[in-house]
């Protein structure tokens, strides 16, 4: 069974058993997180599809790789470096209902 749902800003297209990394949540490791905002169930198209849910189980927390934001100005001597990292929260699908 395939699913579509929404979180974080993002769209994930997911099964049962799938691993995924989503913007980070404030759920605890070990539990579970039910998203409701489901957009697409086995052929069924809706926005949200009713009676729908995804249910995960979160695996950790953490930080994705560092990435360089480098901005400067030519011939005018201003340079400027930033690092950032951004949170993520990794599930994996236990059940897909609908």
């Amino acid at each position: 069974m395939k699913a579509i749902f929404e979180t974080g800003g993002k769209q994930y297209y997911v099964s049962e058993n799938d691993v995924i990394y989503v913007e980070k949540l404030a759920n605890e490791v070990g539990s579970d997180v039910v998203f409701d905002n489901v957009l697409y169930v086995d052929g069924k198209v809706g926005n949200p599809v009713k009676n729908a849910k995804v249910i995960c189980n979160v695996l950790k927390h953490g930080r994705q790789k560092k990435i360089v934001v480098f901005k400067y100005r030519p011939k005018k001597k201003y340079r400027k470096k930033q690092g950032h990292r951004q949170p993520y929260t990794k599930l994996v699908v236990k059940k897909i209902e609908k």
